[in-house]
This record gives C-alpha cells, structure tokens and sequence, in this order.
C-alpha cells in the first residue's frame, strides 16, 4: 500500500477484537482478503472460507495466521459445517463477515439475461447469505453477542442504465434482510448490519470495468472523491462494525461509497 489514503497496519491499531473469532465468506481475495488481515492484526480469529484452490486459501489463511476451510456457500451443508468447526477450534462465533458473491458478464439488462444467470447470482449472493446468517445465529443467541455483516452494495439503495439486473436484485434483498434481521434479534445481543461498498478496486471490478478507460470513467464521474475505493478502506468499515465501537448500531446500511449515494452534480 503506497497511496496515502490506504490506511497501514500500524501500532495504532488496537486489539479491540482480540480474543474474537471471525468467519469470513469471499476470504481469499478483494475485499474479504483485505478484511481477513484487518481483523487478524485487531486480534481476532479468522476462518476463511473460499471456493477458491485449496493452496490460494492456505495461503490466505497462513497469512493471516488462520484458518481455511473451503466452502461451497450456496451448499448448506458447507456452511453448517463451517461455523461448527469455528466454534470447535476457538469456542466462539463472535464476527460473521457474509461477503461471497459473484457479478457475471451474462448479467446484463433484464431483456438480456437469462434465468440461469439470474439463478445463480441470486443462489450466491443472496441465498447464501441467507444460509449463513441462519446458521450462524444460533450461535450467537447461545453466547448471547455477535456482529453479523452482511455485504451488499451502493446499488441496493440507487439504479444504474447500466444494468446488472440480478446482481442489483441480490443486494437489495440482502439490505433488507439484514434490516429485518438486525431489528428481530437486537435485544438478544446480535446485530446485524449491511455493508453497502461503492466501487473498490479489486479484481473483479479491474475486470469488469477499470481495463477499459471509457467503462472505468462513466463510473468514476458519478464519485464525487473521484476514485474507487481502496479493499483496504472497506475492510476499516468491517472491523469497526465487528467491534464494541458500533455497539449501537444495527439494523443500518452501511455506506462506504466515496459519496455517491449523496451526489447530484459531482465536482469538475
């Protein structure tokens, strides 16, 4: 990290989560990986779970001095699986970080893309999240505490003409699922929040956008910091809303979008 608003591993970041286990979907690359290192130098735990090769996700996983379990998150059994052996190996499920997801090219306008395509990104992005904040909870009723993130996006609260019919679909209901979660269990000590990223210059989005200069500044001109954001930028919003220093705040969409959603005319 070289540019002065990506924010470096230091000494002044706390121990606020130590002693604290942390699951993270998506954990081997972009955004989870980023947050993976973030929560481990706050002291946590980390249990990566990823369906990448299982040498990429060890070696997130040593990086981090955690753990990788390969996981299949529209598999319930996976997911069952997963929070089972992160309570087993460190007696706690205290930070579920729901981040898996998926934005393929066959996701288009709704006139262009096809049900398979709207199925699966729905299974990835949405029914997973549903499978983990299901079987996650439990745990955190019995120890009564636990942060839930869930990540949807900046489109689940705006439209864009350039459609990802299914993708924007998902974030939606991930927004209001989170909501609806974070309000039913408040009082047992649980909350529930989505974390809504704008752009973030990850891979995917280096793909999907930022190769082609045309594609990269339609979007950029919308942001009024002028820029994508950093993995690392998001995964500060992550360990702040897995720690005491969100303890009121649930039920919340989370945006770290550089100012979009509040942009009418965006700064020259």
């Amino acid at each position: 990290m070289t540019d002065d608003h990506e924010a470096p591993y230091n000494g002044l970041i706390s121990n606020r989560l130590q002693n604290r286990s942390a699951v993270i979907t998506g954990g081997a690359s972009g955004i989870g990986l980023a947050t993976a290192k973030r929560l481990a130098h706050e002291g946590a735990n980390v249990v990566i779970a990823d369906i990448c090769p299982e040498e990429t996700g060890r070696a997130a996983a040593d990086a981090v001095g955690g753990l990788f379990l390969r996981t299949d998150v529209t598999n319930e059994e996976d997911v069952i699986s997963v929070f089972k052996a992160t309570k087993d190996a460190y007696g706690s499920v205290d930070i579920a970080f729901n981040n898996a997801g998926i934005s393929p090219a066959d996701d288009a306008s709704i006139l262009d893309t096809g049900i398979e395509a709207w199925r699966k990104v729905q299974e990835v992005n949405l029914t997973s999240v549903y499978f983990c904040c299901k079987h996650v909870i439990p745990y955190m009723q019995e120890q009564a505490r636990g942060s839930i993130i869930n990540t949807a996006s900046f489109v689940a609260v705006m439209g864009a003409a350039t459609s990802q019919i299914s993708y924007s679909a998902s974030k939606g209901g991930v927004l209001s699922m989170s909501r609806e979660l974070g309000v039913e269990f408040a009082r047992q000590g649980i909350r529930v929040n989505a974390l809504c990223p704008g752009p973030v210059n990850t891979p995917l989005l280096q793909e999907l956008f930022a190769k082609d200069p045309e594609r990269a500044a339609r979007r950029l001109v919308h942001v009024p910091m002028g820029r994508f954001a950093e993995p690392e930028e998001v995964a500060a919003a992550v360990a702040f809303l897995a720690s005491d220093d969100s303890s009121f705040i649930t039920a919340s969409q989370f945006l770290v979008d550089g100012g979009i959603a509040g942009a009418y005319v965006t700064p020259l």
